[in-house]
């Protein structure tokens, strides 16, 4: 009926030889369908329009409102539960190390939660010793806990220093290194390396640390002004990470200026109600793997047995599947003991009508069938 309607239009519209003036003067109002060209092609302005991966976004056709509530500022309780997996894949052994720490009570005194993914390469000296020591390094620093990002700075460069010192480590070994830090409810994410921690907020993903590949723009100028070269994607045609702990073959001597830096960027947030949970994962599983599918299959997992672990699992088997060639490390920590809720879309409460022209019209076309 519906094309019956539309072709029958059609032939109306082309047997109108003038528009009536009075149309342009009409007051729309909320009508969205009103902006719609003569052409029939649909809007390419409207506001309340979006392009997402995820249908927890979807957008209830009233005005650009998100179908789940904005995160307030009433009270809510942070409840920290946290799962990983790891794999060598389909290499000969394993490099990867993580931490997860979900009450930080007999390190600091107080309640806290602390994760890190460590992606070592030329050994596993140097991911075993950041993982043994990080922790402490940040919480035993002057700085903490009035000032958690000079002190987790600190710890990332004597970590790096110690690495250099050790006789019974091994020179060459370095890895990559991914931390996360939260008191009360603010979390500070460091990094330096490729590893990647994404923040899944009511079913979006929200990248909390950025890549440091030596193809980077920023990390290729920095590189070149110190002095270093990218070959082939690889740092002085060595390393495939602009940002590493250890690696001293590459640096040289403590103190010298060096394109491989030890130095983590920074990203401090305030959690709230809608962050529901914390995906941290090495290259491995990032190379196969959209931060958007990642949120969206853990918040699958979670609403089905809200078990954190088996999420981490779930990431790690489908990375395998997608032929991923590097050690496999997932840390999945959420911010509630429930599951995240279903999202429903709102349906719309705006009532629709059709005119008596358009009643007399259906009526003919139907008398007709």
């Amino acid at each position: 009926i519906i094309m019956i309607l539309r072709k029958k239009a059609k032939l109306e519209m082309a047997s109108l030889t003038e528009v009536p003036p009075m149309i342009n003067n009409l007051d729309v109002g909320d009508d969205k369908t009103a902006h719609l060209s003569s052409s029939g092609k649909p809007p390419r302005d409207l506001s309340s329009m979006r392009h997402c991966n995820s249908t927890a976004w979807l957008i209830d056709s009233e005005g650009d409102q998100r179908c789940c509530p904005e995160g307030d500022n009433t009270t809510f309780q942070l409840v920290f539960r946290s799962g990983s997996w790891s794999d060598k894949g389909p290499k000969r052994s394993m490099e990867d190390e993580f931490i997860c720490v979900d009450d930080l009570t007999d390190h600091i005194g107080s309640t806290g939660a602390f994760y890190g993914v460590f992606d070592g390469h030329g050994g596993i000296d140097a991911a075993s010793f950041t993982k043994k020591n990080i922790l402490k390094l940040v919480t035993q620093d002057k700085h903490f806990p009035s000032n958690t990002k000079k002190a987790t700075r600190s710890a990332f460069v004597k970590t790096d220093h110690a690495l250099a010192d050790a006789p019974s480590l091994d020179r060459s070994s370095g890895t990559t290194a991914l931390t996360a830090l939260i008191l009360d409810k603010t979390m500070l994410i460091a990094n330096a390396g490729d590893s990647r921690a994404v923040l899944g907020k009511r079913g979006r993903a929200i990248e909390l640390s950025k890549d440091h590949k030596p193809n980077c723009t920023s990390e290729k100028l920095r590189i070149e002004k110190l002095g270093g070269v990218i070959y082939d994607g690889y740092l002085n045609g060595q390393l495939s990470v602009a940002r590493a702990l250890g690696d001293w073959h590459i640096k040289g001597t403590k103190g010298s200026l060096c394109p491989l830096s030890c130095e983590p960027e920074l990203e401090e947030i305030v959690l709230t109600e809608e962050d529901e949970f914390l995906i941290m994962g090495c290259d491995g599983l990032w190379d196969v793997m959209s931060s958007q599918c990642a949120v969206t299959m853990v918040r699958r997992e979670l609403m089905q047995h809200n078990d954190p672990e088996r999420c981490s699992q779930a990431l790690v088997k489908e990375a395998l599947q997608r032929n991923s060639c590097d050690n496999l490390t997932v840390v999945v920590v959420c911010f509630s003991k429930e599951p995240p809720p279903r999202i429903e879309i709102p349906k719309s409460h705006k009532r629709r009508s059709i005119s008596a022209e358009g009643l007399d019209l259906l009526k003919g076309v139907l008398n007709d069938l």
